[in-house]
This record gives structure tokens, C-alpha cells and sequence, in this order.
């Protein structure tokens, strides 16, 4: 195995290519979280996945609360499946919580106040309510909660490492929150190995050929629990050593054949972002372009499981603006061969596809 089958393989196993899946609810179950800090580029990376995807149908699926977003990994935005998304924050949380408690002290929160957010929190949203994060932290601060920019995601992140919230539907543009406990039927908590095993199983079936060190990056958890996790469910992967790092996946489709078409890809992908050596997929020479700072990852223009350049969306009234950036100029993509391979993102959004 070459690092350009590693690469075409996760883009196998993670759904991108050659794909049955038919629903939302089935792309993010099988990848078991989904990177969604930007909203609308997290919608696109569940339908390029999918079979007859629609940002409609994929908006549904979060208003019913089949797929929640909220603070999981890292932490950051992910969506999960609402059956999974209480063992996923048992076992995640408590180092999440743990690595933020300095930066949390340097503003002033601590465990008594976050006690008493959380419960003023509880009772606004009570009843099926929902309210955007501005209307919760104006009521924070009638009780005289000092809750600036910073300080409210503290607050808000809390809330959601504590399962108490998570998001609700849409308020036209507007993203609020709801009682995780409202929003979600009670499901099974899972003792912390079992839940290790799963979530560990989750990824390196749906991303591998991956490392210890990726897996530990994406869940966010702790060195140990991820190799602990990794050596459960050992007996069912395949390992091999690559330019003297140890890659895990389950017993590969035939990559040999290989076959895709150029691939546009969102931001923030988790091919792209789900690893900690990007060099099977990126040029570390393109990182900058690609991989700005502040940990922001740029949408990517893919051939042959490589990354050749980026791309960007401007949504107008009737139509969807793609502009393109390639790294090297041979490698660039005819404007009417782009037409044709984004008419699938413009189905998806029921809008023209216009390319400059």
C-alpha cells in the first residue's frame, strides 16, 4: 500500500466515492461525527455522500433532531446521530471539559457559576423552547452574569459538554438552542470501554487507512483512552507500516481500479480534516493555500485523491457563483468541465450553477 492508496481508500470508506448511502441519517452514522462549524459547507459534505441529496432534505433531518450539532470532539461543531450523541459526550466530555478549565479561570468562570448558567439555561428553554445564543446571554446578564463574546461560549460549551443543550431547528437563518433532554428520547448510556471500542471502530471503519495519532486528533480524547480503544477492536482491523507509521483500516475495496471524477469538496472535510499527516491527500508546499490559519480548512478541488487547488460559493438569488484556485496552473479544469461536475452541488441547492 502506497500513501496514494491510503488516500483513495478513505475516499472509498468515507463515502465519497461510489457511495449507497440514501439518507442523512445514514452518512452520519456511518461516519459517526461530521465537522460543522461552517453550517452550510457541513450540509454539502453529508450530501456529496449521500444518494439524491437536497440542502432541504438535510435541513429536515436536523430540525427533527435525527442529526444534532453540537460540542462533541476537539472541541468544535460536529453533527451526530441523536442516538449516539449522549454516550459520545459521556466519553468525550470530561477531558474536553478538564483541558479547558484554564483558559476558563482566566475569565472568570468556574464550576459555581457554570452550576448556576446552566440552570438559569434550563428554565428559559423549558417547555420546547428555543432561543438563539444573543436572547439566552441577554438574560444572563439581567442576573448579572458577565457573559461578553468569550465568555458565552465558555458558557454555552458547558451546557453542551453537560448534555443540557444541543441545537434546535432553525429560525430562518438563525441557528438556537434547545433542552438535549426535549429535543431527544432517552437513549442507553454505555459503560466508557464499550463506548471506547464503538467510537473507536467508528473511525477507523469509516476513515481508515488512518494512525493512532489521527484517531486520538479526531476524537479529542486522551492519548491512552484512544490506544486503549484502538487495542480493543485490533482483531478487526488490518494494519500496515507506511514510511514508518503504522496504518489501521478494515480489509480494503480493490483500489487498484480506482475511479473518480474530480472531486469539490467543503471545507473543513473530514478527508482533509480528519488526520493529522495530511501528505496522502495535500502537498505540505499547498498547506498554506489550503490550511489557513486559525485552523481554518479551505474547500478543496480533489483528482486522484490528491488536493490540486480550492474552491469558493458565492449563493446569489437564483444561482451559485463557483470560483477556482489551482496550485499549479497545468493542473487547472476547464470552466465547462467544471460546469458540468459542480451541476451536482447546484441540484443540491436548487440553483444554477454559474463558474468564473
Amino acid at each position: 500500500m502506497t500513501l496514494t492508496d491510503v488516500a483513495h481508500q478513505r475516499l472509498i470508506n468515507q463515502q465519497v466515492v461510489g457511495t449507497q448511502l440514501k439518507s442523512p441519517k445514514e452518512v452520519v452514522g456511518w461516519l459517526g461525527a461530521v465537522q460543522a462549524q461552517d453550517y452550510y459547507m457541513a450540509k454539502w459534505a453529508i450530501g456529496l455522500r449521500m444518494i439524491n441529496a437536497t440542502d432541504r432534505l438535510i435541513e429536515e433531518a436536523i430540525n427533527s433532531a435525527e442529526i444534532i450539532r453540537t460540542h462533541v470532539m476537539r472541541p468544535t461543531w460536529h453533527f451526530a446521530l441523536a442516538q449516539d450523541i449522549r454516550w459520545m459526550l459521556q466519553l468525550t466530555a470530561p477531558h474536553l471539559k478538564a483541558s479547558m478549565k484554564s483558559s476558563q479561570a482566566k475569565l472568570g468562570l468556574n464550576e459555581k457559576i457554570f452550576k448556576r448558567t446552566n440552570g438559569i439555561i434550563e428554565k428559559l428553554l423549558i417547555g420546547d423552547k428555543h432561543l438563539t445564543r444573543s436572547e439566552i446571554v441577554a438574560e444572563l446578564k439581567k442576573k448579572k452574569i458577565a457573559a461578553d463574546n468569550l465568555q458565552a461560549t465558555h458558557i454555552m460549551f458547558d451546557a453542551e459538554l453537560n448534555g443540557i443543550v444541543c441545537n434546535g431547528p432553525m429560525r430562518g437563518k438563525q441557528f438556537t438552542y434547545a433542552l438535549m433532554d426535549e429535543r431527544i428520547p432517552s437513549t442507553k448510556s454505555l459503560p466508557k470501554e464499550e463506548a471506547l471500542a464503538k467510537l473507536s471502530l467508528k473511525y477507523f471503519t469509516s476513515h481508515g487507512p488512518a494512525t493512532i495519532q489521527d484517531f486520538t486528533w479526531w476524537s479529542g480524547l486522551p492519548v491512552a483512552d484512544a490506544k486503549a480503544g484502538l487495542e480493543m477492536i485490533k482483531g478487526k482491523l488490518m494494519s500496515e507500516k507506511i514510511e514508518n507509521k503504522i496504518y489501521w483500516y478494515v480489509e480494503p475495496s480493490s483500489v487498484k481500479s480506482f475511479q473518480s471524477p474530480p472531486l469539490f469538496l467543503p471545507a473543513y472535510d473530514e478527508f482533509m480534516i480528519s488526520y493529522t499527516d495530511r501528505s496522502a491527500s495535500l502537498n505540505p508546499s499547498f498547506s498554506k493555500i489550503a490550511l489557513m490559519g486559525n485552523g481554518i480548512f479551505r474547500p478543496i478541488i480533489v483528482v486522484d485523491g490528491k488536493a490540486i487547488g480550492i474552491w469558493m460559493r458565492t449563493i446569489k438569488k437564483d444561482q451559485v457563483v463557483i470560483e477556482t484556485k489551482f496550485f499549479r496552473s497545468k493542473e487547472n479544469l476547464k470552466k465547462k468541465d467544471i460546469e458540468s461536475l459542480m451541476q451536482s452541488f447546484g441540484n443540491f441547492l436548487n440553483l444554477e450553477v454559474k463558474v468564473k
